[in-house]
């Protein structure tokens, strides 16, 4: 009976997990699927791509959300690496800085896009006081549909404050499992601070910095909340035309056309990102 206890104890631990994960992730998937490829009255079709493909707004959406990816990916990762080797150095303080850093974390995606239009708004608070220091005599206008390039950036710095806590504490968490020996014979053999981070932290940390890459891709093409906030559809996004697609034009089928389109992308991206940084398990273990 012991025997058999033990055999079935794993399983019922997992059980609660994969119960959210089919009920949540791979039904709704699986329903998205079928939504995409069939037609108001339930026949198989490919139109809905067809009717993505060919909306105004498509080639925009993808463009901005490939730029998206593009700007606040790599910003994000570089910046996250920076404050964990700091906190990593365990300065005193270090811990009210890392519960500084992880405030975004507690905060929701439309919360922190409404935050940041106080802040980039013709009356907002930055205007404010670059008005009031002297540095500008009239307000400059950050989200005006004739500065694609201020709106843009307002997104990219807004997403990038808000995301980057979570890439943050992966790749803290990955910091804390390499021993301190390595770092030790590189200070022996004299090895400067950019020699350590090159040929010891970044080769160490690949699995972390991998499944960093991954999740922040991921929800980097699932942005929205921030870019309605601060922009509406003045750029569009693709997860902001599936919910139009779905919320306004009342077509669930088109809608999940996006989805899987973001999902082939997501997917793609998961899979470039495991042949670039592949790791194996002695690496992973630091055997």
């Amino acid at each position: 009976m012991r025997v058999k206890s033990e055999t079935i104890l794993p399983y019922s631990l997992l059980a609660p997990t994969l119960l959210f994960i089919v009920l949540l992730i791979v039904v709704p998937i699986f329903q998205a699927f079928l939504l995409a490829f069939q037609t108001a009255d339930g026949d198989f079709t490919s139109a809905n791509f067809l009717k993505m493909v060919t909306d105004t707004n498509f080639a925009d959406a993808l463009k901005f959300t490939l730029l998206l990816m593009v700007f606040i990916v790599p910003a994000q990762v570089v910046l996250a690496l920076v404050m964990a080797l700091l906190i990593h150095t365990r300065f005193k303080g270090h811990t009210f800085f890392l519960y500084i850093y992880a405030i975004p974390l507690a905060i929701s995606d439309l919360a922190a896009g409404i935050a940041w239009l106080s802040i980039f708004t013709e009356r907002g608070f930055l205007n404010s006081i670059l008005y009031q220091t002297g540095v500008i005599d009239r307000p400059f206008l950050f989200l005006s549909y004739q500065n694609l390039p201020a709106m843009f950036g307002t997104i990219v710095v807004a997403e990038s404050w808000r995301a980057t806590a979570i890439v943050m504490v992966i790749l803290l968490a990955g910091l804390q499992v390499i021993p301190r020996d390595y770092f030790e014979a590189a200070d022996v053999f004299g090895a400067t601070t950019l020699k350590r981070i090159f040929f010891v932290v970044l080769p160490l940390l690949r699995p972390s910095l991998q499944n960093a890459l991954i999740i922040r891709t991921i929800f980097a093409f699932q942005t929205f909340s921030v870019v309605l906030a601060l922009a509406g559809r003045v750029i569009p996004v693709l997860a902001g035309e599936s919910y139009e697609w779905y919320a306004n034009s009342r077509n669930a089928n088109v809608a999940s056309a996006y989805g899987v389109l973001i999902l082939t992308f997501t997917v793609a991206a998961t899979f470039v990102y495991f042949r670039l940084l592949r790791t194996s398990a002695a690496e992973a273990g630091f055997d």
